[in-house]
C-alpha cells in the first residue's frame, strides 16, 4: 500500500523542481495528482510521465477562474480534493533595493506568490469538506523566517505565507483540513541556487527537490495527523545559526 493512496491531490507550479518531484511521489505513493503549470510543456510531461494517476491542467495561480477550473478538472477526473500543495512561486527582482523597487513587481510577487495562496485554499475547501477532511501544504521559504537584502518582494510573500498557514490552519480544523508551512533552503531548483546559501548552509550543500518533496509526501499523508499550523524547515541548518 501506498502512503497516500487514491487521495486526489493538486501540486502547483509542478512542472518543474519542487512540484515536479512531489507530483511524482506523490503518484508513487498511490495519489491521483493533479499537475498545473503556467508552462504547459514543461506540466503536460510531468502528467504524461506519472501515467494514469495524473492529468494536467494549465493554470495561472494568480487567477480566480483558473482555481475554480482546476478544482472543477480534479473532480471530475478523481473525486473530491484530498491535498493541495501550494508550491507555484517567483522570486521576483533580484538584487534591487527596497527603495528602487517598482510597484508592478512588487505587485506580480504578490499575486503569484501570495493571492494564489489564498486563493487555493478558499478553492479547495469545500471540495475537502466532501472528502471529510484533507491536508495543505502551503511552500514558504527560509525567505519566510528570517530577512534577505535585496529581494524586498520575495521575504515579503514568503513571511505572508507564513502567516496565512496559521490563520487557515485556525479556521479549517473543524473541517479536519490541516495546513502547514514548508521552508526550504538552498533548493537545486530553476528558482534557487545561491553560492551564497551554499557556503551558508552548516551541511555544506544545496539540497535536491526530493528532500523537500519527502517531507510535504509525510504532510499530505495521514501520518501528520496531528500537524497543523505548523513550520517545516529543509535548510540544512541556515536558520539554526
Amino acid at each position: 500500500m501506498g502512503r497516500v493512496d487514491s487521495k486526489v491531490v493538486i501540486v502547483t507550479g509542478a512542472g518543474n523542481g519542487i512540484g515536479a518531484s512531489s507530483a511524482h511521489l506523490l503518484a508513487r505513493e498511490g495519489a491521483k495528482v493533479v499537475v498545473t503549470d503556467i508552462d504547459e510543456a514543461a506540466g503536460t510531461r510531468v502528467a504524461e510521465d506519472i501515467g494514469d494517476n495524473a492529468i494536467f491542467v494549465k493554470q495561472d495561480v494568480a487567477s480566480e477562474a483558473d482555481w475554480a477550473n482546476v478544482v472543477q478538472r480534479a473532480e471530475e477526473s478523481f473525486g473530491p480534493v484530498a491535498g493541495l500543495v501550494n508550491n507555484a512561486g517567483i522570486v521576483g527582482p533580484n538584487d534591487v533595493a527596497l527603495a528602487d523597487l517598482r510597484d508592478e513587481d512588487f505587485q506580480k510577487v504578490l499575486q503569484v506568490n501570495v493571492y494564489s495562496v489564498f486563493k487555493g485554499m478558499q478553492s479547495v475547501l469545500g471540495s475537502m469538506k466532501e472528502n471529510g477532511g484533507g491536508s495543505i501544504v502551503n511552500v514558504s521559504s527560509t525567505s519566510g523566517l528570517v530577512g534577505s537584502v535585496n529581494v524586498t518582494s520575495y521575504v515579503t510573500t514568503k513571511f505572508a505565507v507564513r502567516g496565512i498557514t496559521k490563520a487557515a490552519a485556525l479556521e479549517f480544523a473543524e473541517h479536519g483540513v490541516r495546513v502547514n508551512s514548508v521552508h526550504p533552503g538552498g533548493i537545486r531548483t530553476n528558482i534557487e541556487v545561491f553560492d551564497a546559501v551554499k557556503a551558508a548552509t552548516p551541511l555544506g550543500r544545496i539540497a535536491e527537490p526530493e528532500e523537500v518533496s519527502n517531507l510535504i509526501l509525510y504532510l499530505i499523508s495521514d501520518e501528520a495527523s496531528f500537524s497543523t499550523g505548523s513550520e517545516f524547515v529543509v535548510d540544512g541548518g541556515f536558520t539554526a545559526q
